[in-house]
């Protein structure tokens, strides 16, 4: 990890403090010749020892998910995938020859991805979504199913893959929110900034969730309890519904008792306005 320049500078000082030959610099203005000398090996070294920290970091990171045979792999060819480009002959890599940074950007349309195993037959389940409008998303069918072919076509032989691009799982809040009437209105708005602090804190919780992230109602509540004006958030309860595969519809939803993962990768609020505010 890369020393600060200062602990760099304090080295060097008590380096050239064992040299007898260099005993008559003693000068401590920051501007005498010796000290900015000091100064600027000391930044260049910091410099190079950053450099070598991203080398470190870019290396392991490659070594991690180029693995086969892992979820970590499965998940970076995800991300790596490319709409309408080709393969290379014979490999697991896009031929993006004559494209621009504009175009291979573009065509990266898988923004986020899990991986995981079936624990009862082995079978990869890899959820993914795309973004709109700074909003998670999924794939539409001619996406998809171009990412289901890249997937057989890249993947080792004999293992099997479920590809889950579902709509977000639904969330339903009910709350009740002691609030302090100096500070917030009946309605939860915020008297001065003319803000609704408490949705703001629950979409930023959503947000602050990794994708396929596990939702935590305890969590969601300590969330709230930094709300300016809130004196006790209660969760009167919260579930959630899903996609059902077999209708393509949602199911009824489900109680949450303690957290629980979204079957898509990620939530969505559905309302708002179950949230009562009492003095």
């Amino acid at each position: 990890m890369a020393r600060s320049i200062e602990n760099i500078q304090t080295s060097i000082f008590e380096e050239k403090n064992k040299k007898v030959e260099l005993q008559d610099l003693t000068s401590t203005k920051k501007t005498s010749i010796w000290q900015l000398w000091v100064y600027i090996m000391s930044f260049a070294i910091y410099t190079f020892e950053l450099i070598l920290d991203k080398h470190l970091k870019d290396v392991s990171t490659k070594l991690t998910e180029q693995k086969v045979h892992t979820a970590r792999w499965y998940r970076s060819k995800a991300l790596a995938f490319q709409f309408g480009f080709d393969l290379l002959a014979d490999s697991d890599n896009f031929n993006n020859t004559d494209k621009t940074t504009e175009q291979i950007d573009a065509s990266k349309i898988i923004k986020y991805a899990a991986v995981s195993e079936n624990d009862d037959n082995g079978r990869l389940i890899i959820k993914v979504a795309g973004e709109k409008n700074k909003e998670l998303s999924k794939l539409n069918e001619e996406e998809v199913f171009c990412f289901r072919e890249y997937m057989e076509e890249i993947r080792d032989a004999g293992v099997k893959l479920t590809v889950i691009n579902y709509d977000a799982d639904k969330l339903f809040l009910d709350l009740k929110i002691n609030y302090d009437p100096l500070v917030l209105s009946k309605t939860g708005m915020h008297l001065i900034n003319t803000n609704y602090p408490v949705v703001d804190a629950i979409k930023e919780y959503m947000r602050e969730l990794p994708f396929n992230g596990e939702l935590v109602l305890a969590h969601l509540v300590d969330k709230l309890q930094t709300v300016e004006g809130v004196s006790i958030p209660t969760i009167i309860s919260a579930s959630t519904s899903w996609i059902d595969a077999s209708t393509n519809s949602y199911a009824e939803p489900i109680g949450i008792d303690v957290k629980a993962i979204p079957i898509s990768g990620y939530f969505k609020v559905e309302s708002f306005d179950n949230i009562s505010y009492v003095v």
